[in-house]
Formats: C-alpha cells, structure tokens, sequence
C-alpha cells in the first residue's frame, strides 16, 4: 500500500509572529521555519503503517517555492521513502492547494492520503475536506485513532459530542488530529540519509492545473493588547469588582 503525505512550511510554533509595518501580511524575514506540527504527526503516522508492514511505500508532497524543500528533507529524515515538490512562487490558497494535491494523487495513485487537520498559521482546516470532493474519496477528518483493515480503513474522529468512528473503503483521505500519535525526533543518521533519498520537483502545469487564487488577504493585525490586571485583598473584594466593574456576574 502507497501512503501519500502533504506537508506544508510554517513558522515554527515557538516563534512569537510579527506583522509587517503596513499590516499586508506576516513578517517572515530571519524567521525560523518548521514542519507544521500536524503535518509532523500525518508522517508519523505513516511511517508507523510502513513499520507494521501495511505500507509499502510513503511518499512526502509539499507545495511552495524551492523553500519547502528544506521541510520536505525533515519528513524524509523521519522515514518517509521520498518527496515530491509542487513548485509555485507563493503559497496558493487551500481550494488551489487541493487541486494540486488532487493532481498528484491521480499521478502516483495512493490507497491512503493523510494531512494535517489544518495548518497553524492559516487556520483554514479546508484542505483535506476539499481534497475529499474534488477526488470522490472517503475521508475521516479530526482523527484520533486509525485501524486499517482489508480494503478500509476505520478513524476515530473527535467530535463536539465524543468520539465518532467510521469505516471508510479505500482508497482515503485521513486528516490528523493532536492526539493520533506522538512524533519522533529525527536522528542523526536518518537526517544524513535523507540527504540521499529522492526528491522530484515538479510544476502545476506537470499536473495540468491552474493555480488561480479565490481569496485575497485584505489585512493583518495582530491582536489586541490586553490591560493589566489587578490584584484584590480577598474573596469579597474580588466579587465587588466582577459585580461592578466588570459586571460578569
């Protein structure tokens, strides 16, 4: 069985994020870079199928400028077999993403598609969703547990209510949530090795798609700073203060 993976470049999470002076977009200049958590445990979670013998093959697909390669070479470093670049000068947004995506999903045929629930810097949790109907394939979203079976595979997704588990034929869209797994570190003899394995760069206009964007980033602001708080002698005055002051209660 093929498992492809999408990945996507983000700012590492640890980075306080800055908006640029005229508010047109983030501040990416000497930013560190980094796999986008949920991305990393949609790898993981391949490279634990591989480990069981369920899969055969993991194949790591990325979409951006020569950039990304550096993040498609972590995933390779985490076991993933090889890579696959979509070259674009920007980074699409999701509906363009998923067209792509279904463009290299027709090319190398997998039984199995795992993304991200979503990106941190975006926050759209469009993607896979997208992927699913554009391609007419299964999909689990938000999953916390995945168990393949002969010809499906069963996802236990988070939902407002609990759980939910379904059962869907494959080939599948699995998008991954937190609690799926825990990612590995990439060592340093597989970091090494990733350096060697192979990594194809290709176009839209390989995969016959046009890149046309649907939403324009009007603005971006970052939040609102909060006031400082205040400090109360005990119970009483604290309840004073959230009665009349703030008149929560």
């Amino acid at each position: 069985m093929k498992v492809l993976v999408a990945v996507k470049r983000v700012i590492d999470y640890n980075v306080k994020v800055r908006v640029k002076a005229d508010q047109s977009d983030v501040d990416l200049a000497n930013v560190k870079m980094a796999l986008n958590p949920f991305c990393e445990i949609a790898v993981e979670e391949a490279v634990r199928l591989k480990e069981k013998g369920i899969a055969e093959e993991v194949v790591v697909v990325s979409i951006g400028p020569k950039a990304v390669q550096e993040q498609l070479r972590t995933a390779l470093a985490l076991g993933a077999d090889r890579a696959i670049q979509v070259e674009t000068d920007d980074m699409p947004d999701s509906l363009a993403v998923a067209k792509l995506l279904q463009g290299v999903v027709d090319k190398e045929q997998p039984q199995l598609v795992i993304l991200g629930k979503q990106a941190i810097d975006s926050d759209n949790n469009q993607t896979g969703q997208m992927l699913g109907a554009l391609t007419g394939m299964p999909q689990g979203t938000f999953a916390s547990k995945v168990d393949m079976a002969e010809g499906s595979v069963n996802v236990t997704r988070e939902v407002d209510g609990g759980l939910q588990t379904v059962k869907l034929s494959l080939p599948a869209i699995v998008t991954t949530d937190l609690r799926l797994n825990e990612p590995r570190y990439a060592s340093l003899p597989n970091i090494m090795k990733a350096k060697r394995k192979p990594l194809d760069v290709m176009s839209a206009d390989d995969l016959s798609v046009a890149v046309n964007r649907t939403v324009k980033l009007l603005k971006v602001e970052p939040p609102a700073e909060r006031s400082a708080g205040v400090k109360v002698a005990d119970v009483a005055e604290l309840v004073e203060k959230l009665k009349n002051e703030a008149k929560v209660i």
